[in-house]
């Protein structure tokens, strides 16, 4: 199988933690891509045309995407237990990673809006809502101690892949300070092999 990355997406560590937990890690080949907006990249659209990160090309030459459909097809083939099968339990972790994607969304669009839109013409207010949704996302996963506390799955992965990217990209936010529950949470995750492996290069 053939995964295209980034060391720094959140998305693709997603996937990377998944792997390794999941004893796939040996049969994947990671391919670096780089996609930016306003950048084009035809080789890669020619793949996915919404040009995001990450894709697994499987051995049948299948693409799929996006990060959680990924998860979703490797925890199959391992026989795992990243997502629950059926019942209340699973619609829980769906949401919750519903929440998380839209968590990373927002935050990789403040990032966009930055470091990549042309000055001048940057709108602070659009900017100071997305973060909002990040940053109340974090509030609604400190109250959520069956998460915290929960079993090693695509809630806590996704969890671990929005905390790492707020140090990674937004390391002056505080979130730490605001959610010690989280930060604890966080602590105790950097202990699995997976997720410190995993963290992104400085940056």
């Amino acid at each position: 199988m053939k995964l295209s990355f980034s060391a720094a997406s959140p998305f693709a560590r997603k996937v990377r933690i998944a792997a390794i937990e999941l004893g796939l890690i040996d049969r994947i080949e990671f391919t670096p891509a780089t996609v930016a907006p306003g950048t084009a990249n035809e080789d890669y659209s020619r793949i996915t045309p919404l040009k995001k990160l990450p894709v697994l090309i499987t051995d049948d030459g299948d693409v799929i995407l996006d990060s959680y459909v990924i998860v979703e097809y490797l925890n199959e083939m391992a026989g795992g237990s990243l997502i629950p099968d059926y019942g209340p339990r699973r619609w829980k972790a769906k949401t919750n990673h519903s929440l998380i994607n839209g968590m990373l969304d927002s935050m990789l669009l403040c990032r966009y809006e930055k470091m990549v839109r042309p000055q001048g013409l940057q709108w602070q207010a659009w900017s100071d809502d997305h973060w909002n949704r990040a940053w109340t996302g974090m509030a609604r996963f400190e109250n959520m101690p069956d998460v915290l506390n929960g079993p090693f799955d695509i809630s806590q992965i996704g969890l671990v892949c929005v905390l790492g990217y707020a140090d990674f990209r937004f390391a002056d936010c505080g979130w730490r300070k605001a959610y010690p529950k989280l930060d604890a949470f966080h602590q105790k995750m950097l202990e699995r092999p997976s997720v410190k492996i995993s963290v992104p290069p400085a940056a």
